[in-house]
């Protein structure tokens, strides 16, 4: 059994430990010049940064999803591309296509490839379900192997690389809603809210004046690709690791095990796909918060960014109105925390 109590081990590792969460705090105050409050929101993209996963980010219109995104781009230093999702939108929109072109100086035509907007490091697939799902599906590959295929020709996408996706909840008629295996690619489902009235003060005073914000690019592409391998190096004890797989197996109704509410409100529970993704981002908040090994409550902290979009619902949930935010409130309840000190 791992050590309940282990931490990183090398000298390297603790010191580049320390430079994540102090680039962690010199990147939120970048964020911050641009971007008012929303600090749940803004920890949840980080914590997917550091640990080189893709994100779901869904809110009504104006709200900044877009801007979020683009800032940390800016912050970062990192090339940006936005795609604006449409009815219209072809694979080969997002993936890049071969075009004839002719050589001026020998008159000979070839095959030339012309890269997509998939080729940057931030990718905002912006309103990703306005589009067909054979469009949608073209992000698949890029997201999961960081890597796309055209006329049979696979080309790698430059690290770091990421995937952010935006949904608007309303005005539903003629979208098309993501597949289950594509939403399980994402590694958190973020969902941004109205701001308190105080910073939508703050937010209508500092966007309707003149100040543009200066960005200082304290982190660079190379640091986040070391910090992702760092995260994959945290130590985690074996009651963590056996409590976030029970708390995705508990949201299965298995016709042995499963809670009451389970069986009654759950159609399919989370895969295994979503406890890798807690314990992941266990590790990164660890880190970020200044310690060298993951904990139960890290994993407690995402169980509903993580879970929210992989428990689907019944038809009796539906017309009950209940939320898989609920039904997370109601796992963490019923699945005991091991008592192993931590």
């Amino acid at each position: 059994m791992t050590d309940p109590h282990a931490v990183l081990e090398t000298r390297d590792d603790i010191d580049l430990a320390d430079r994540l969460r102090a680039a962690r705090e010199r990147v939120l105050d970048e964020i911050h010049k641009r971007i008012v409050g929303q600090d749940e929101v803004v920890e949840q993209v980080l914590l997917t940064l550091f640990v080189g996963g893709n994100s779901l980010i869904v809110g009504v219109p104006g709200l900044a999803k877009t801007l979020l995104v683009h800032t940390v781009a800016d912050v970062l230093d990192l090339k940006f591309s936005r795609i604006q999702f449409t009815p219209d939108l072809m694979p080969s929109d997002i993936t890049g296509t071969d075009l004839v072109q002719e050589d001026p100086a020998t008159g000979e035509r070839r095959m030339v490839f012309m890269p997509g907007p998939v080729f940057a490091n931030i990718i905002l697939a912006d309103e990703i379900n306005r589009t067909p799902p054979k469009t949608q599906s073209a992000l698949l590959e890029a997201m999961q192997e960081h890597r796309v295929t055209v006329q049979g020709r696979t080309y790698t996408l430059e690290e770091p690389f990421f995937v952010f996706a935006t949904q608007n909840p309303i005005e539903l008629e003629g979208t098309y809603p993501l597949p289950e295996a594509q939403l399980d690619r994402f590694m958190f489902y973020i969902l941004i809210a109205y701001s308190p009235e105080d910073e939508e003060l703050e937010v209508v005073r500092t966007t309707t004046g003149l100040h543009q914000p200066v960005f200082s690019h304290a982190v660079s592409g190379p640091d986040i690709v070391a910090f992702q391998e760092l995260v994959r190096r945290v130590p985690v004890a074996e009651p963590v690791l056996q409590y976030a797989v029970r708390l995705v197996r508990t949201s299965r109704p298995s016709p042995d095990g499963a809670p009451p509410f389970i069986k009654q409100w759950v159609s399919y529970g989370a895969s295994v796909r979503a406890a890798q993704y807690l314990i992941l981002g266990a590790k990164a908040r660890a880190l970020v918060q200044g310690r060298y090994h993951a904990n139960f409550a890290d994993v407690r902290a995402l169980a509903h960014p993580v879970l929210r979009h992989r428990i689907l619902k019944n038809f009796q949930a539906e017309s009950e109105g209940i939320t898989t935010d609920r039904l997370v409130d109601q796992l963490l309840e019923v699945v005991p925390v091991p008592s192993s000190g931590m």
